[in-house]
């Protein structure tokens, strides 16, 4: 196990499985061609997106990236704490529980996701996957730990908003997850941004959970053909990371562990709903977007 690869103990077997409500196979097929349609469309464009200036392709990235649930026919809620946005970079933390995650963050935050090294040399998608400036990491091999956080920080300095899922691996969504590495935590203190947990929650998240060695083939038809599938997304309140600079080690007086830990350590609460302090009476309802049956079709709506 490394510091960015740790093992989950979900399982296609145990915890890939849905067992509500399911379209037809042809709804389902069409759903299917509809989502590899749009995710394929997203791919194409990602060059000549690139180019633009950054407020047109953050705009564009998000309409794309809401597009993808809908098209594979997922309801999707976001919900957001309101704050004052700085001018400079943060650091975006999220549980993972499937492939959608991406475009689910993305469609409210768009930044440049953290993906193994491994994803970069994939034919085609590696390379599209660099030029809309993933950072690829080494998880593999401790020395290379320096080094990625440098990177991971010099990116936030540099203004770019940076989205990690700390928990190195995809967790059914069924318990309470994994613990949040501390390493990614590390670069937001050295680049001294805040941090913003990201709480994802899927109702039948048997039916998206994307663990193990599922085949990506089984988890998208599971997907198409859960009928009435949602998913809920909660922008919480935002972490200074100034705020861990180190603190007293639990039991240990005296002692001081090192910033990154504790930082981590409230993300995680946060993300798990165990911290009230980030979840306040004030969240609003950013954005709805509304991709279901017809027959299970309620009115969408915006809150504020």
């Amino acid at each position: 196990m490394s510091a960015w690869l740790p093992v989950a103990p979900c399982t296609p077997q145990t915890c890939a499985r849905h067992t509500g409500p399911v379209r037809a196979p042809l709804p389902a097929v069409l759903r299917l061609l509809a989502g590899c349609a749009w995710t394929l469309l997203g791919v194409a464009c990602t060059l000549p997106v690139r180019l633009l200036p950054k407020a047109p392709r953050a705009w564009l990235v998000r309409r794309w990236a809401r597009g993808v649930p809908r098209a594979f026919g997922v309801r999707v809620t976001a919900r957001v704490h309101p704050y004052a946005q700085g001018t400079g970079g943060e650091l975006i933390v999220a549980n993972h529980v499937s492939w959608l995650d991406i475009p689910l963050v993305a469609a409210v935050l768009p930044g440049r996701v953290l993906a193994k090294s491994e994803v970069g040399r994939w034919p085609l998608l590696g390379r599209l996957a660099g030029l809309g400036g993933t950072l690829f990491i080494d998880r593999d091999r401790l020395r290379a730990l320096p080094g990625a956080v440098g990177t991971v920080a010099e990116a936030l300095r540099s203004g770019s908003r940076v989205v990690a899922f700390p928990e190195g691996s995809t967790w059914c969504g069924r318990g309470s997850g994994g613990v949040f590495r501390p390493a990614v935590f590390q670069a937001a203190i050295e680049a001294e941004v805040p941090v913003r947990p990201v709480r994802i929650t899927y109702r039948a998240p048997g039916a998206v959970a994307f663990v193990g060695d599922d085949p990506l083939a089984a988890s998208l038809w599971r997907v198409v053909r859960a009928a009435g599938l949602t998913a809920e997304v909660d922008v919480l309140a935002p972490i200074p990371a100034g705020d861990h600079a180190g603190t007293p080690a639990s039991g240990e007086p005296g002692r001081r562990e090192p910033g990154r830990r504790a930082l981590a350590r409230t993300a995680r609460a946060a993300v798990a709903g165990t911290d009230r302090t980030t979840t306040a009476p004030g969240t609003v309802v950013a954005q709805t977007a509304v991709a279901s049956d017809r027959a299970n079709r309620p009115a969408a709506s915006v809150h504020h």
